[in-house]
C-alpha cells in the first residue's frame, strides 16, 4: 500500500487516544456522506471506540441500507467528545445546525476529496484526486489496520458508486475501480445496494420526475438544460426535498447538453443551485464559487440569496461565458 499522507499519520494519532468520537456530515446528505459517515463509524466501532454519528437531516430513506439500525441522528446539545470527524463536508457552514453542538471536543478533523474545501479543522485530509470520500475513507482503514467487514464495504461501495455516477464520470479512476472490486470481494452486495439506490424509488419522486421533463428548458443552442423546483411542486407530488437527489441527471443525460442546471426554492429569494457539466470546457465549480458555493469540475453546487430570476439570470450568464471560453466574473 502506497506511503500514508502526513495528514493521515495526524489523524492516526488523534483516534489512538480517543475513546468517545462524533462523524458528522453534511446537509442533504447524498450516498457519500452517509456511506462515509457509517463506513467510518463502523470501523471505529471495530476498533473499541465509542461512536456518535450526528446529521442535521438524518439519514434519507434512500439509504436506510446503510444504516438499517438507524444509527445516523440529528444533533443534541450538551454532548462532549474526544474526537469529531467531519466527512465529505467542504465548509463548516454545510454542517447545518450540527456545527453547533460539537463545540465540546478536544480534536477536530476534516476528511473531504472536494477541491473547494475550507480547510475549516484541526487536521484537514483533503484530497480532490479522488472521486469520492468513500475511497479517502477506504484508503484510512487500510492505513489504520481496520478490517474491511461486509457492513464496512457496504456502506464504502454505495459512497464510491454514488459519487461517481454509478462510474459513469469522468472523475472515476483507476484505483476507484480497484476500490469498488476490493469492497465487493470484501463483501460488499452489489445487487443489493445497486437495486436499493439506483432502481426502486417511491411514486413521489417519479412525479416530481414527470414535473421535470414537463417543465425543463433548453438554452445557449440546447447546450444548457435546466429546470426549477418549486415548495408547490414537492407539495403537488406529495414528495420530500431528498426525493430531487438525481433528477438532475436525467436532464444532462440529453444528447447535446454540455451542463444541466437545477435551482430549487428553499424559502423567500433563497435558492439551492445544482450544476452538472459534461465537458472539461465546462468547471462547474468555478460557477458555483460566484455563488459561494463549490464542488468539482463536474458537479457542484450552492445556496444563493437573491430573487429567483436574478439566480437564473446569473447562473445562465456565468454559463454562457464558460462555454465561450470567457474569464467569470468576480464573485461577489
Amino acid at each position: 500500500m502506497k506511503p500514508a499522507p502526513k495528514p493521515v499519520e495526524q489523524i492516526l494519532e488523534a483516534l489512538a487516544p480517543a475513546r468517545k468520537i462524533c462523524i458528522v456530515g453534511h446537509i442533504r446528505p447524498d450516498g457519500d456522506c452517509i456511506g462515509s459517515q457509517m463506513g467510518l463509524a463502523l470501523a471505529l466501532e471495530n476498533a473499541g471506540k465509542e461512536v456518535t454519528v450526528w446529521n442535521d437531516d438524518g439519514c434519507p430513506d434512500k439509504l436506510r441500507i446503510l444504516d438499517p439500525n438507524r444509527r445516523v441522528r440529528r444533533p443534541q446539545s450538551g454532548q462532549e467528545f474526544d474526537v469529531v470527524i467531519a466527512t465529505d463536508c467542504a465548509s463548516f457552514e454545510r454542517l447545518g445546525r450540527t456545527g453547533e453542538h460539537i463545540g465540546n471536543r478536544k480534536v477536530f478533523l476534516n476528511i473531504d476529496h472536494h477541491r473547494s474545501n475550507t480547510k475549516y479543522a484541526d487536521i484537514n485530509w483533503i484530497s480532490p484526486r479522488e472521486p469520492s470520500t468513500g475511497e479517502l475513507i477506504y484508503d484510512l482503514c487500510g492505513w489504520a489496520g481496520w478490517k474491511i467487514t461486509r457492513p464496512i464495504a457496504d456502506c464504502l461501495f454505495a459512497a464510491v458508486s454514488t459519487d461517481t455516477g454509478s462510474f459513469q464520470y469522468s472523475t472515476t479512476t483507476p484505483d476507484t475501480l480497484r476500490t469498488a472490486a476490493e469492497l465487493v470481494e470484501a463483501g460488499a452486495d452489489l445487487g443489493h445496494i445497486c437495486e436499493e439506490v439506483y432502481q426502486s424509488y417511491p411514486l413521489t419522486r417519479v412525479k416530481l420526475l414527470r414535473h421535470v421533463y414537463n417543465k425543463f428548458r433548453l438554452t445557449l443552442n440546447n447546450q444548457v438544460g435546466y429546470f426549477w423546483l418549486k415548495q408547490a411542486d414537492y407539495t403537488r407530488a406529495g414528495a420530500a426535498p431528498e426525493e430531487s437527489e438525481g433528477l438532475i441527471d436525467h436532464i444532462r443525460a440529453i444528447e447535446g447538453v454540455v451542463v444541466a442546471v437545477m435551482m430549487e426554492e428553499m424559502g423567500p429569494n433563497l435558492t439551492r443551485l445544482s450544476l452538472r457539466s459534461k465537458s472539461d470546457r465546462v468547471d462547474v465549480s468555478s460557477i458555483a464559487a460566484l455563488f459561494g458555493g463549490g464542488g468539482h469540475k463536474a458537479a457542484a453546487g450552492a445556496r444563493v440569496q437573491a430573487t429567483p430570476l436574478t439566480v437564473q439570470r446569473r447562473v445562465l450568464t456565468a454559463i454562457r461565458l464558460a462555454l465561450a471560453g470567457k474569464p467569470l466574473p468576480a464573485p461577489k
